[in-house]
């Protein structure tokens, strides 16, 4: 204390230290209503939490307040925790406290905070409600519906019990209310990854990415905000009917960009483009001629298709099957599942082709055709099939003959062959001709008999009188089936009484007529025989003058005989 001598006065004495000693004495200060305080852990009771929060006495917080709901306890000694001083009652020698209205106070500073600045928390979804969801964000508070996923999501109880992120759309402090969305938040995660992902993007890149969906033709994949199409053609090289035969929704791949669309934020993808190309080398793998065993995958009305390794496929053409031509379906010889042997035939790497064979594993009969059997053989074989203009009959497996229309009879004008053939019938045939270049066997059924006309031909001449029925009119003469088969044709002019002019009398045949003809003209070449009735009235007109002359004579011989007799009686 110092004395002014000027006015008598003390003044105060003021220590160099003043400041230092209020902050060291200010924790002597009953501290601010509703202030939240920070203090330290001293012990745990059976009851009580014992904190020192820097005040003249240390504080007591119940137990309960620090249990987890399964009774753990949540603090340990030497824990800084919020508190608040409790108004009222207090324990002897302590101040009652409060953990949770300091917590709570601190969520909503934390929460007011959040709301403010939109920042993204974590909330626990707690259950259904009427509309949404409650969700535990330091306080209870509502998720819309719409406001669950930015896709529309059909079954909210999924979301229950999960620990999600979210942001604060609606905040009343006062009346205590909380909305909150995960959309907001799902949509700024996946807006930072996605620009993050586009940073890095380009086409050729190899990047992981998880299965998100996948469909009939392909699956997409999350890359980090943005999604990449994997179509199933992409998928391997083998044969891939769905993508759940190689991936699952969830599956973490790696996949390499092959189109990038930056503009549109399309990214196309590929996993087979990872290793190398089965066909670059498989012209030097499969030489043709060679002999391979693979499995059939696919059966069309075309051929088969065999999987000789992964990624690589042969077709079977049905042409290439047997040797027969009887062929039908790819389905009468292998099945989808079957391990066959084939023949390379040809390889084109450029197109992704192979060419195989069945039928090369075993010799070509057509090439021992000429060998085995000679024209005019007789053979027997099975009708397999018949066209308007013949039958094929096949005489052994691979060989298939064709007997023309024209070769089925030789007396019957067939227009078709099921006129004399049934198909499946086993039939003789002679072969006609051999072509085993062409694979062609002409055959011929009609040839197992005699021919009517070579016969009718060595039986006949001109000038012999036949009976003929008239079976067909033309315009200018009837045509008279002479025998089984066997035809001549009667002009009009060789009709005795027959004018000749058009239009003017009846035809002077009719279908059915009977009639004694005789022969003027034969062609055995263009099997043509040319009948008579005129021929046959002149010959027999004259016969009748022939016989009257003969009578004639006879009876003037018969009168000289009696006029001679009479003059010998009368001498």
């Amino acid at each position: 204390m110092a004395v002014d001598h000027n006015n008598g006065q003390v003044d105060q004495v003021v220590p160099e230290n003043y400041e230092n000693l209020l902050d060291d004495y200010s924790h002597f200060a009953p501290p601010a209503a509703d202030e939240v305080l920070q203090g330290t852990v001293l012990g745990i009771t059976g009851k009580d939490v014992i904190i020192d929060f820097g005040y003249k006495s240390e504080g007591l917080v119940p137990l309960e307040q620090f249990q987890a709901r399964s009774g753990e306890i949540t603090v340990q000694i030497g824990d800084v925790v919020d508190v608040m001083i409790e108004h009222g009652e207090q324990p002897e020698g302590y101040v009652q406290l409060s953990h949770t209205r300091a917590a709570r106070l601190r969520i909503w500073d934390n929460l007011d905070k959040a709301y403010q600045e939109q920042l993204i928390i974590s909330g626990h979804v707690l259950g259904r409600v009427k509309g949404g969801l409650a969700v535990d964000v330091g306080i209870k508070a509502f998720m819309p519906g719409s406001q669950a996923d930015p896709r529309p999501v059909h079954n909210l109880d999924s979301l229950v019990g999960q620990d999600i992120p979210v942001k604060i759309i609606k905040l009343n402090r006062r009346r205590g209310n909380v909305v909150v969305s995960r959309k907001m938040a799902v949509e700024e995660e996946i807006n930072v990854r996605k620009g993050a992902t586009l940073e890095h993007l380009s086409e050729g890149a190899v990047v992981t990415g998880v299965v998100k969906n996948l469909t009939e033709y392909g699956a997409f994949i999350d890359l980090g905000g943005i999604d990449g199409l994997l179509h199933v053609t992409d998928m391997s090289y083998g044969r891939v009917t769905h993508p759940s035969e190689l991936l699952h929704v969830g599956d973490e791949i790696t996949v390499k960009v092959l189109k990038f669309d930056r503009a549109k934020e399309r990214v196309s993808l590929g996993i087979k483009q990872l290793e190398p190309d089965p066909w670059e080398t498989v012209a030097e793998r499969y030489p043709v001629n060679g002999r391979v065993i693979g499995r059939v995958v696919n059966v069309t009305d075309y051929g088969a298709f065999v999987e000789l390794e992964a990624g690589v496929e042969g077709l079977i053409h049905i042409s290439e099957m047997t040797w027969s031509r009887r062929m039908k379906h790819p389905s009468k010889v292998v099945k989808p599942g079957d391990q066959v042997e084939a023949v390379i035939l040809e390889v084109h790497s450029r197109d992704r082709r192979i060419s195989l064979g069945l039928k090369q594993l075993e010799p070509n009969p057509w090439t021992t055709i000429d060998s085995r059997y000679s024209v005019g053989s007789v053979v027997e074989g099975r009708v397999r099939n018949m066209t308007d203009f013949g039958a094929f009959i096949e005489i052994e497996e691979g060989i298939d003959g064709l007997v023309h229309v024209s070769d089925l009879s030789w007396t019957k004008r067939v227009k078709h062959p099921s006129e004399i053939l049934k198909k499946g019938q086993i039939v003789q045939a002679v072969i006609l001709n051999i072509d085993s270049g062409s694979r062609r066997l002409s055959l011929g059924i009609k040839q197992l008999q005699p021919d009517a006309w070579e016969s009718y031909f060595q039986h006949h001449q001109v000038g012999d009188a036949v009976h003929g029925r008239v079976c067909r009119l033309a315009s200018f003469g009837g045509f008279v089936e002479l025998a089984e088969g066997v035809e001549g044709l009667c002009h009009f002019s060789e009709v005795p009484g027959y004018s000749g002019r058009r239009g003017s009398e009846e035809p002077p045949l009719s279908i059915g007529q009977e009639f004694d003809f005789k022969i003027i003209k034969m062609s055995e070449a263009e099997k043509k025989i040319g009948l008579s009735l005129r021929a046959v009235a002149d010959d027999e007109e004259k016969t009748r003058l022939e016989d009257y002359q003969r009578q004639a004579a006879a009876a003037t011989t018969t009168i000289e005989e009696v006029m001679s007799l009479k003059d010998r009686g009368t001498e």
